[in-house]
């Protein structure tokens, strides 16, 4: 069985105060129903600027909690103003790192050559890489989701050594369905997901896509959760906003436990 995994992505949200503060909150919510990695893995994703200071309170915390980053530039160093990389996010305690958001994807506006470029990097680098795939509402609305999500996988994973399967997570984003209140069915979830492991299955193997986890994201809240999460082929959430307040992002993480 794999090992659920939700993720808390804060994007360009919170100080560093209110960082420190929800790391803690959340830390202490899993703890307080005995959640530890050995049942289910939580990271969260706090802006550059504040990772050092997150990351501190997670170890003297002895916190659950895995710290991640939200991007990374594909080079180990150089002349690349504003950017960081794989190794400078290792050495302030990062474990997990986000590539091809859909924000960097739509917004920021990176091509697929670069997503593939920090997939391999980050997966070089020892990083947990939760590569982020998923269509635009017209692309669903033209009945192209399943295309539009394995031309995404197939071009960020050519060539990519993936060693141990447990080290990538796949995580679905239908865009539509990120920030706007609207959800995908749990049905229409499964589907997708279903057909994103018979992908990775022609990429990496039949025995490393059923280890490879493949999370939900897209206006999880603590009310959709356990449905979503049920599904077969669904290994946890992605979450945004709800991320954002303890008391949701932790009644989501229990919604993923094992039972």
């Amino acid at each position: 069985m794999r090992r659920p995994i939700v993720g808390g992505n804060w994007k360009m949200h919170l100080t560093r105060i209110g960082a420190v503060r929800l790391a803690r909150e959340v830390g202490e919510g899993l703890r307080a129903h005995d959640v530890d990695a050995a049942r289910l893995d939580v990271g969260v994703f706090p802006p550059f600027v504040y990772l050092d200071s997150v990351g501190t309170t997670l170890s003297d915390d002895r916190s659950p909690l895995e710290l991640g980053a939200q991007d990374l530039h594909p080079e180990p160093e150089g002349a690349f103003t504003g950017e960081v990389s794989a190794p400078m996010l290792l050495d302030v305690g990062a474990r997990a790192v986000l590539v091809g958001h859909s924000e960097r994807r739509h917004v920021i506006g990176e091509p697929e050559s670069l997503i593939r470029r920090k997939t391999h990097a980050a997966l070089a680098a020892g990083l947990r890489c939760v590569l982020c795939v998923g269509e635009l509402l017209d692309e669903r609305d033209a009945g192209t989701t399943n295309e539009v999500n394995e031309r995404q996988l197939r071009s960020a994973l050519e060539g990519a050594a993936v060693r141990d399967p447990d080290m990538l997570v796949i995580a679905y984003e239908p865009v539509w369905a990120i920030g706007t209140g609207r959800t995908a069915t749990p049905q229409d979830a499964q589907q997708a997901h279903a057909h994103i492991r018979r992908v990775l299955a022609d990429v990496l193997g039949t025995d490393a896509a059923a280890r490879v986890r493949i999370q939900y994201g897209g206006s999880v809240k603590p009310a959709n959760a356990k449905e979503l999460f049920s599904q077969p082929d669904i290994d946890g959430g992605l979450i945004g906003g709800a991320s954002l307040k303890a008391e949701d992002f932790v009644a989501i993480c229990l919604a993923a436990v094992p039972r």
